[in-house]
């Protein structure tokens, strides 16, 4: 499964996305379950995008980014490309729909 990087402060989100050319962000909170069960998904869906680093917030310890990145719910999940917000999703994912978004994406970018 993909490896999770966890990003503890608002400097490290925004380091991993710097750093990172395709960086993918999980937001969530340890008491959400929807949280916990969309995770392994997640996971699984970004084996398929070596190029895509992933990283994860907990809402709680890092209470900024919440009013950073406008979140409304949890789990909220963002794609970075080169630096700017690509994709969004939050609470009830498809993860069919992700995924095609995701292989859509990925293809341009690799081109």
């Amino acid at each position: 499964m993909k490896k999770i990087e966890q990003l503890t402060s608002i400097e490290m989100i925004e380091d991993f996305i710097k750093d990172n050319k395709l960086s993918f962000i999980y937001i969530s909170k340890p008491d959400c379950g929807v949280c916990h069960a969309i995770l392994p998904h997640l996971r699984h869906l970004l084996d398929k995008f070596p190029l895509i680093q992933l990283g994860q917030v907990d809402a709680y310890h890092v209470e900024e980014v919440v009013a950073k990145y406008s979140i409304f719910s949890v789990p909220s999940l963002f794609l970075f490309i080169e630096g700017k917000e690509f994709l969004r999703e939050a609470r009830f994912v498809h993860f069919d729909e992700l995924e095609k978004k995701m292989e859509k994406i990925y293809k341009i970018y690799q081109q």
